[in-house]
């Protein structure tokens, strides 16, 4: 322990009055208040929690821990946000980085705006957070916090003072927080996806089963498959099984239904914003479903040229969001044309969950370019004799390829 404690001799400690601290109840926020009592010396502190749909369990035993801490949370209520504004970029731009239905580098981005924002107007000096040094949210909240109030001073004692995990824990220990984390590295929870011991999983490391929170192993889903039926308008669900309502209910009910299926796992190789691997741990049923759906009806709504266009759109927009770039001015031009590309996204599906698999059973709408009658060659349609001279033409430059290479 003493080793541990050596780590905060011999380092400048920026002289603080007032510090707002991104709270949330876990093992890296709790320390930073005690940190900010023992190491920083600060007068005042101002714990501020966000909701972004962690869930009742969580906030609940952030707020015990909070009663062990001596502190009182401001607590703000950004589910709504995050469901309307964030959440529907998120489907419309078929979020994905590296095969990660981009939440967790969204989130930050939120807290941290939300913190930022309500520090300055408290009077602080100073923000904090929890961030390691060795992950990507310490450059998440460090852009946000510099947009939003640049003047302020930014603490990342977890990077500064260079801690392991596992000195974190002995830490608390010490100074009696109690750990509830069931892995190292806890998890990230919203509606959207859950991120599970973010940077600390190992190349083989088996999961524990009660790891998970929606998704069942394989063998034990039911034997009998789930139909339902899922309606989009410019993009974005709208309604389940006939029943007209919002994305907050429609993920609570998909994550419900869809983890019920074994739907959802996520395990990938991820490349961070430093350009370093880690392996990955999601659960995300509800943003699978509504991802490979949402794919499919922009395969039958849109042009040729849209589709491969926006894939170009789509992987810069993962990429900004990924590395902290939410309010970056790039993004909010890219915001512009998904949403225009969105107008004609509209259609119903039936779908089927069983054993892991997501199986379209039916699709319609009224905005499809899929055209049978002209297409098929099951029927006549067009008279293929006018492709002749146009296979001639496009034909033209292989003749010229041909010339060359004699």
């Amino acid at each position: 322990m003493e080793e541990i404690l050596k780590k905060f001799e011999g380092v400048d400690i920026p002289s603080v009055k007032k510090v707002a601290v991104a709270y949330s109840g876990g093992v890296d926020s709790c320390l930073c208040i005690e940190l900010l009592k023992r190491v920083y010396n600060a007068k005042e502190i101002v714990p501020i929690m966000i909701d972004v749909g962690q869930g009742k369990e969580e906030i609940d035993i952030a707020f015990e821990k909070a009663d062990i801490l001596e502190i009182k949370p401001i607590i703000i209520d950004a589910k709504e946000e995050f469901v309307k504004k964030w959440i529907p970029m998120a489907i419309m731009a078929n979020s994905d980085y590296m095969g990660y239905p981009v939440s967790t580098s969204m989130t930050r981005q939120l807290i941290a705006n939300i913190v930022a924002l309500k520090g300055k107007e408290l009077g602080c000096d100073a923000l904090m957070e929890g961030s390691s040094g060795k992950g990507n949210d310490q450059y998440r909240m460090h852009n946000v916090f510099k947009l939003f109030a640049p003047e302020l001073n930014v603490l990342v004692p977890v990077r500064d003072f260079d801690l392991t995990r596992k000195e974190e824990e002995k830490l608390c220990e010490l100074w009696g927080i109690y750990v509830t984390e069931k892995i190292t590295g806890g998890d990230d929870k919203t509606l959207w996806c859950r991120s599970i011991a973010s940077g600390a999983i190992d190349l083989d490391q088996e999961l524990p089963e009660g790891l998970w929170m929606w998704t069942r192993a394989l063998e034990n889903t039911p034997d009998t498959p789930t139909f339902i039926d899922i309606s989009f308008e410019k993009g974005i669900p709208v309604s389940l099984n006939g029943k007209n309502i919002g994305l907050l209910e429609l993920l609570t009910e998909l994550n419900a239904i869809g983890g019920m299926h074994g739907i959802g796992k996520i395990d990938i190789f991820e490349e961070g914003i430093m350009n370093l691997k880690s392996r990955e741990i999601y659960e995300a049923p509800g943003a699978t479903i509504i991802l490979k759906l949402h794919k499919d009806l922009e395969q039958m709504c849109l042009t040729k040229e849209e589709i491969l266009f926006k894939k170009i759109v789509e992987q810069k927009w993962g990429y900004l969001v990924y590395h902290g770039g939410w309010f970056h001015p790039l993004k909010d031009s890219l915001d512009s044309y998904i949403i225009k590309s969105q107008e004609h996204i509209n259609g119903k599906y039936k779908v089927k969950l069983f054993r892991g698999n997501i199986e379209i059973v039916k699709r319609e709408s009224d905005s499809s370019l899929f055209a049978p009658e002209i297409r098929s060659i099951k029927v006549g349609g067009m008279d293929q004799r006018i492709s002749k001279d146009a296979a001639k033409v496009m034909g033209l430059m292989y003749e010229v390829l041909a010339k060359r290479s004699r």
